[in-house]
């Protein structure tokens, strides 16, 4: 039985993206760990690191050579500073020495040193090998960026995260089915049934703690988003439209801060019109930083982090004005716990299923926590959940440039769109009548996603990414 954590599906990094950029980051700190551990690290003289398959394909467009070179200079995803990604890079690039982990110098090019190789490794299609030179003697270590910033290895493929559980939980779930029965012989909602395995490894004040950090950096991306006008980088000329967008809804209404920004919107109109805009505005927000190499959290990706902050803040500001970190928890409790059983039972990689891994995933997730939050029983949160993958099913992933951006961006608005009405329909729903039950959609996303055609798995080499060329843009 595999334990994951809501932390392990919710985390804190840098985008644009969780499998090839967070991913190779996190992946680069492990190698360096394994050096240590076998007395290598300052043995080593050079450095060279293969990408394969879609880590080399979108490589450059989801920078997952930058985020190579800032895991191995020591450089923390959590807490470095995100305006000094660029002056780190450069100086790599152009001193030609990489200060390896912040202890050894190195020397490094950039261009050479880092390897992209089409081909694509058996295992999984994010391949990254890692070649460390001793003398005349060379090391190698591969990993697999399998979504979500997950890492592991070929050999060792659940270890990561039976470590990092420590204690199995007391409410194992790898079947909606089983998540159902406990809340019926307990009779808890889904939500305390998750708090109740979060329990077992973490205490109350750790779990509010970390809960609470990953709604901040939520509402700060939100915000971050909807306050920074211009193009994004990478050579689309993609305009922000958040902060039009939002200078539009906004109106004249004054605040400081992020908090006091969510308190003005909650005086704003409420109209459909204006809801569909404001639920709209916060998804671009988040996924114009993510794409901007900003601090996001991957819910349960980065091309996908929009979809679960847009719609808790619709709850928050449209639905119930009284809401408070209570209803915050309880919704991402849920999310999290949704969006573990697609990791076990399907992907969360679009590299493996196509962008019906990522946007479908977090429209489950959120349209599922959402219910929750409106009073649904956990038979039609579920529903919710099945509603909302069901019309995502056989999304391609095929960002055009390689780049987060077109139309991944939008995609984060319209999946929390779907998300809202698939918990409006749950909840309107007798779960007798039910003809899909959500275990059935969660082996449909994966059998559609073995069936799906390489090309539309995050490679660039199919649909929009080929109609439409950069000159285009």
């Amino acid at each position: 039985m595999e334990c994951i954590s809501i932390f392990d599906m919710l985390k804190i990094g840098v985008g644009p993206s969780s499998s090839h950029t967070l991913g190779p980051w996190r992946a680069a700190e492990r190698w360096i760990k394994e050096l240590k551990n076998s007395n290598k690290f300052h043995l080593v003289n050079g450095i060279t690191v293969d990408l394969y398959g879609s880590l080399s394909l979108t490589g450059k467009g989801h920078a997952t050579d930058l985020a190579v070179v800032l895991g191995l200079s020591g450089a923390d995803p959590e807490v470095t500073m995100t305006e000094d990604i660029h002056a780190i890079v450069t100086t790599v690039k152009q001193s030609q020495t990489l200060l390896f982990n912040n202890e050894t110098s190195l020397d490094f090019n950039f261009e050479s040193d880092i390897r992209f190789n089409r081909k694509f490794l058996p295992f999984h299609a994010n391949g990254i090998t890692f070649t460390a030179s001793i003398k005349d003697k060379q090391f190698s270590s591969t990993f697999y960026s399998i979504g979500g910033g997950f890492i592991v290895k070929k050999e060792r493929k659940n270890s990561l995260e039976n470590k990092k559980i420590f204690k199995t939980f007391p409410y194992p779930v790898t079947f909606g089915k089983e998540l159902l029965g406990y809340c019926n012989h307990l009779n808890m909602s889904i939500s305390e049934v998750v708090l109740a395995n979060e329990k077992s490894i973490r205490n109350n004040t750790d779990i509010d703690d970390e809960i609470h950090r990953i709604w901040t950096t939520m509402l700060e991306s939100m915000y971050t988003g909807c306050h920074t006008e211009g193009s994004l980088p990478g050579g689309l000329n993609v305009r922000r439209r958040a902060f039009d967008l939002h200078d539009k809804l906004i109106g004249k209404k004054t605040y400081q801060t992020p908090q006091e920004w969510l308190l003005a919107i909650r005086d704003s109109e409420v109209k459909f019109r204006q809801i569909l805009k404001w639920v709209s505005c916060f998804a671009l927000s988040v996924n114009e930083v993510n794409a901007s190499l900003g601090r996001v959290v991957t819910a349960p990706t980065n091309g996908s982090a929009g979809v679960i902050p847009a719609v808790l803040m619709y709850y928050l500001v449209i639905e119930n004005h009284d809401a408070n970190f209570t209803e915050i928890k309880q919704f991402l409790l849920v999310a999290g716990e949704i969006g573990s059983i697609f990791k076990k039972g399907a992907t969360i990689s679009a590299a493996m299923g196509g962008c019906q891994a990522e946007i479908g995933v977090s429209a489950a997730m959120a349209a599922g926590a959402l219910c929750e939050l409106m009073g649904g029983t956990p038979e039609q949160v579920l529903i919710a959940a099945e509603i909302a993958m069901e019309h995502h099913l056989g999304l391609t992933c095929d960002p055009i440039g390689g780049l987060v951006q077109i139309p991944c961006i939008e995609r984060n608005s319209m999946g929390a769109i779907k998300a809202i009405n698939a918990a409006e329909l749950a909840l309107e729903t007798d779960p007798n009548n039910v003809k899909v039950p959500f275990d059935n959609v969660v082996d449909t996303m994966w059998e559609t996603a073995q069936n799906m055609h390489t090309k539309y798995k995050e490679t660039s080499k199919g649909g929009l990414a080929v109609k439409v060329s950069l000159s285009d843009c």
